[in-house]
């Protein structure tokens, strides 16, 4: 009896044994089969490769790059964190796994100032961030809207053409004028209200400050979303002034939707009513199932803060480079003078619907997205699973950039990818066919996937239609003592992509007197 029950014990210690062996060697081969991670450069302990950022991430992680190749990994504190910096590879993320890829990460501005991720731009991938998404698709940016609401953008950018002629001779500051302009369209659009003359108005001019403070908070970098205890301790304060940032805004926006609320009429955008209104008056029908998928005060500010802070700087930044690069080119931005001539004459300033008639203009926009991209870096994306992309393993709650900047120099793509040359755009150029609008990798300053920048059919004909206007409306020139050669065109580095130096130019103007009266 105790021989058999040896017997029992050795044969159950045995099998147990085999089975444990076994399991260790399956799963041994599962991780031998399973791809490697994207090579990643050594880090820091804790820090990680966070202090091998620099200023301009952008640019670091494109020197990055031509080391470690179009895909690679950084380890920013607690964050994993992959790296697109070709159009191929951008791809299989945006494209190919798009779906994976359609999360955000959380982070301190969108958790303070972007009402704890409730907007557009940071909700996660659900009902909330589809109802959103419809909701500015048809009121705001469908081709109907942006049609009823051309007169908007025309008469600003035709205001901002008066106060150059009056400065003539002056010494400007460019960006400051462009962004005064396309502020007030943006605002007019949405609360049908000119922030930039309203110092003397009931705010006191304070919700202009409050939106270039939030525009200044939401470009930093928090290194504290990537060492969890920082932020528990904001060592920096920078939470702390969010916090202040956001009372204050909330406090504004609160007032001007009381407003809004007592006169909230049936009429649709085009017919006159704002977008907030018709905001307001579809949260009083909206009854969907999905309580996310409902319109709540709380959701229609954070909507607007997210128009507020993606509409404006990056349309003046790109007329602001547009300008730089014609005044550096003095011979393209005279054919480009001629070819508007030759379609709106010197009687009247351009219109929206003079644009699909002048391709040399169009083509120097897609040369100034490609070169000076609004956005260097893609707004991050979030991986929901594990997933294999360009035979490397991406595990899951990986944060993806893709450095769009980096794939818009990409000399395999573009010949003579740091010369501004909108001739590659035009009909017989190798990039002829390839626009801007998220099909084309090679070329999407706008992002790309379901993801893609909600805002970018306004955004390219708010940004074509001022450079047009400025182009035809005046003669440029750069102030005493610099020329087209030693003209800085060094680049800063924040949400979107300014100039170091603000652009500095005189104008004379070029067209009849009464182009200018409006």
């Amino acid at each position: 009896m105790a021989s058999i029950l040896l017997l029992f014990i050795t044969l159950l210690l045995s099998s147990l044994l085999f089975f444990f062996f076994n399991d260790k060697k399956k799963s041994k081969n599962k991780a031998d089969h399973q791809p490697p991670l994207p090579p990643c450069p050594r880090g820091w302990p804790i820090l990680g490769n966070l202090p091998q950022l620099g200023s301009k991430p952008h640019q670091t992680l494109h020197t990055l790059s031509k080391t470690y190749g179009p895909l690679f990994r950084l380890r920013l504190g607690s964050v994993t964190v992959v790296v697109a910096s070709s159009a191929s590879v951008a791809s299989q993320f945006l494209r190919s796994l798009d779906t994976n890829f359609s999360d955000r990460p959380q982070n301190s501005a969108a958790e303070y100032m972007a009402y704890n991720h409730q907007s557009l731009v940071f909700s996660p991938y659900g009902p909330r961030w589809r109802m959103l998404r419809r909701l500015c698709t048809f009121h705001l940016f469908s081709t109907k809207a942006l049609d009823d609401l051309r007169h908007v953008r025309q008469e600003e950018v035709a205001l901002l053409a008066g106060r150059l002629r009056q400065a003539e001779g002056a010494v400007l500051n460019v960006g400051k004028e462009v962004n005064a302009s396309v502020t007030n369209a943006l605002t007019r659009t949405l609360l049908k209200r000119r922030v930039f003359e309203e110092e003397d108005g009931p705010d006191g001019g304070e919700f202009k400050k409050v939106l270039v403070e939030i525009l200044k908070l939401s470009a930093a970098f928090n290194i504290e979303d990537f060492i969890p205890f920082l932020k528990a301790l904001d060592v920096r304060g920078i939470i702390l002034k969010m916090k202040r940032i956001h009372r204050w805004y909330d406090d504004i926006i609160s007032k001007i939707m009381e407003e809004h609320k007592s006169v909230v009429g049936i009429r649709g955008v085009g017919e006159g009513e704002d977008f907030l209104s018709m905001l307001l008056r579809l949260k009083e029908t909206n009854n969907r199932d999905e309580e996310e998928a409902k319109l709540n005060d709380t959701i229609i500010k954070a909507l607007l803060t997210d128009l507020f802070t993606a509409g404006s700087d990056t349309t003046s930044n790109t007329v602001e480079w547009a300008l730089a690069e014609l005044l550096r080119h003095p011979d393209i931005l005279v054919a480009a003078q001629k070819e508007l001539d030759s379609v709106v004459g010197l009687s009247r300033l351009v219109s929206e619907s003079d644009l699909a008639n002048v391709p040399l203009l169009q083509a120097i926009m897609k040369e100034t997205f490609r070169l000076h991209p609004g956005v260097p870096l893609a707004l991050p994306h979030l991986s929901s699973e594990p997933c294999e992309v360009s035979g490397f393993h991406i595990p899951e709650g990986s944060t993806l950039i893709i450095n769009i900047w980096s794939i818009s120099r990409d000399p395999e793509i573009w010949s003579c990818p740091l010369e501004f040359n909108p001739g590659r755009f035009l009909p017989g150029g190798k990039h002829a066919n390839v626009d801007v609008k998220g099909g084309h990798f090679e070329l999407i300053p706008f992002g790309a996937g379901r993801r893609i920048c909600a805002g970018m059919r306004l955004g390219m004909r708010m940004s074509t239609l001022a450079v047009a206007s400025l182009v035809h409306a005046f003669d440029w020139f750069l102030p005493e003592g610099l020329t087209s050669e030693n003209l800085d065109m060094e680049e800063d580095f924040g949400l979107t992509l300014p100039r170091v130096s603000p652009l500095k130019a005189r104008v004379t103007p070029r067209l009849a007197d009464e182009a200018y009266i409006i």
